[in-house]
């Protein structure tokens, strides 16, 4: 108890608690989106950073062409980032939001696969935002 009330004098206990419900929300498997190829040969796609979820958090697009992602944070306080690591190399995103800001990010996929995303922060000694659910899979055909 005497622990509480130090962390509410200097203002902690909020920012634990904040955390503590933001936990309690896991990433939720939605259907794909197959990306759209505009008239200008770019894919593009809105996706939504929210506690602790991507949406949506599975994308579908064609390898060869540039893929244009706007990535919404709304969250509040907690920051998140897109990575998609393909470790043979041939594809490698990674992209912080801060919460409650928009970020378009451009890349252009060159090999067929799919790939996993992911958001790697964490309040230590907190699990990961992955560890959380915070995960999704980029299809590339």
């Amino acid at each position: 108890m005497r622990l509480l009330r130090i962390l509410a004098t200097v203002g902690l206990l909020t920012w634990v608690g904040v955390i503590i419900v933001d936990a309690a929300e896991p990433s939720q498997s939605g259907p794909p989106l197959v990306v759209p190829v505009s008239a200008d040969g770019a894919q593009r796609a809105t996706v939504t950073l929210d506690s602790y979820s991507y949406t949506p958090n599975h994308l579908i697009v064609e390898a060869g062409k540039p893929v244009e992602l706007t990535l919404t944070s709304v969250t509040t306080i907690i920051p998140h980032n897109f990575i998609i690591k393909d470790p043979a190399g041939s594809l490698s995103v990674e992209q912080d939001v801060s919460a409650g800001k928009t970020v378009t990010i451009t890349f252009t996929p060159t090999q067929p696969g799919t790939f996993p995303i992911y958001c790697d922060k964490r309040l230590w000694p907190l699990p990961s935002h992955r560890d959380k659910g915070m995960e999704g899979k980029l299809e590339v055909r």
